[in-house]
């Protein structure tokens, strides 16, 4: 690759990695501006029962990982390899996989949204349940719009239209943020406007990314067609691909869940609220990562199905020094002033705002090795380090569990490190692993 190539490669790759980042605001920023503006509409119960539907959303992410990132990932792959007809046969599976698991959810939500919420949220609490079933059940009924959403996203990015995805989301992100305060402060709708508007505002972004498909330079079109292949092949391989991302994403949302009871049962109400704060954290730091895995999944497939090894490293280089740029960075705003964050989020209570800044100036380094674990898991995949990309997808959250478990018991003083106890474990395992393994980042 000369000069001049690796100046428009560097041109292509920021358009991907911008968009990507302003792609990730869809899953990360609505929760975030919801919590805010519950935050100071409503109040801090409002803030802790977003946080509770947490794993519900992180259960329909993992879904949408399984069926369409994969998927996205195969698509990038088969477009290097100039195969569009494959490329469209397996987003047409993806598509509709999607909306039949959104459909089902939408049923669920109609029969049966209080058993779903007394999962997340025992009706015990009275403090936290009641809100929690009213975000979760706008949320039941809108999930094929979640998962198509989140989708197209993915499609629409790897097919050459990065900017196009990104504009939508945008236009998604203000809407929900003009229509929260609508819901809430005007129609009196409490936290279930909350939960509408972003329903609202990805039907909107998805009108909009649908703009792709009218394109001329457009690969993907419907069809169930496609020489010497069968859906249950296609269908196992768009799995296999998306299944560590997947397993990651599962264990995230047992973490979730495991880790809502033990901060509500050893701090209460204040430490829910404090733990509250750290996942909305990690939201932020989720723009970056999910921006740069985003990039390295689409930009980076493409290079993986032309066999072009400079490339693909160029995108792997680019992408560790952006996201440890914008750790850093994100971290030391933490530092210097977490009581702004806590108060943002509606705290006013002095044992609210105490407890938050101790749990955010903690827990911010401990994203930091999270968030190059997670990115190393995506590369290992790509690589066709298949047991590895597992590993790294169990371990990532399922470690921390244990930790979290013992040190509540034993030191509950020290509860707030054990997110970064846990990781440091994870990071020492994956170097001992791989030089047992002897692998090599080189594509074959």
């Amino acid at each position: 690759m000369n000069a001049t190539e690796k100046r428009e490669f560097n041109k292509v790759y920021w358009r991907f990695l911008w968009s990507s980042i302003l792609i990730a605001l869809s899953g990360c920023l609505g929760n975030v501006v919801d919590a805010i503006i519950v935050g100071n509409l409503i109040d801090e119960n409002a803030v802790s029962a977003i946080n509770m539907s947490k794993p519900y959303v992180q259960f329909i992410f993992t879904l949408s990982m399984l069926l369409s990132t994969g998927a996205g990932m195969l698509v990038g792959k088969q477009l290097g390899s100039k195969d569009t007809a494959r490329a469209a046969y397996i987003y047409t599976l993806s598509m509709a996989s999607c909306l039949a698991f959104g459909l089902v959810m939408t049923l669920c939500g109609l029969m049966i949204p209080d058993a779903i919420t007394g999962v997340l949220c025992s009706p015990s609490q009275v403090f936290l349940y009641q809100p929690t079933f009213d975000y979760m059940r706008v949320m039941l009924l809108g999930t094929p719009v979640y998962m198509i959403m989140w989708a197209l996203c993915t499609m629409a990015g790897v097919d050459g239209s990065p900017r196009l995805v990104s504009i939508a989301i945008l236009i998604d992100n203000v809407i929900n943020l003009a229509l929260d305060i609508l819901f809430i402060r005007y129609f009196d709708m409490g936290i279930a406007g909350s939960s509408l508007a972003t329903v609202v505002g990805h039907v909107v972004g998805i009108a909009m990314m649908c703009r792709h498909f009218y394109y001329k330079d457009n690969h993907l079109h419907p069809t169930l067609q496609a020489a010497g292949v069968s859906v249950a092949t296609a269908m196992k391989e768009i799995l296999s691909e998306g299944a560590p991302l997947a397993i990651a994403s599962i264990c995230l949302t047992l973490l979730l869940f495991s880790s809502n009871s033990i901060m509500l049962s050893s701090l209460g109400r204040v430490g829910i609220f404090a733990f509250a704060l750290c996942m909305n954290l990690l939201q932020v730091y989720n723009l970056f990562l999910a921006g740069v895995c985003r990039t390295i999944q689409s930009l980076g497939s493409i290079q993986v199905g032309k066999r072009d090894n400079e490339a693909f490293a160029l995108v792997l280089h680019k992408s560790f020094v952006f996201i440890t740029c914008a750790m850093v960075i994100t971290c030391i705003f933490i530092w210097v002033d977490p009581e702004s964050v806590a108060r943002l989020f509606g705290a006013d209570e002095e044992d609210l705002v105490s407890e938050g800044c101790t749990a955010l100036r903690i827990y911010a380094p401990s994203i930091i090795p999270f968030c190059y674990i997670y990115t190393l898991m995506v590369v290992y995949k790509l690589y066709s380090y298949h047991k590895m990309a597992l590993f790294l997808s169990f371990a990532l959250s399922l470690t921390v569990i244990p930790v979290l478990w013992l040190v509540s018991r034993y030191a509950p003083h020290l509860l707030w490190y054990s997110f970064l106890i846990a990781y440091v474990i994870e990071a020492l395992l994956i170097v001992v692993f791989h030089r047992l393994s002897h692998l090599k980042f080189e594509l074959s």
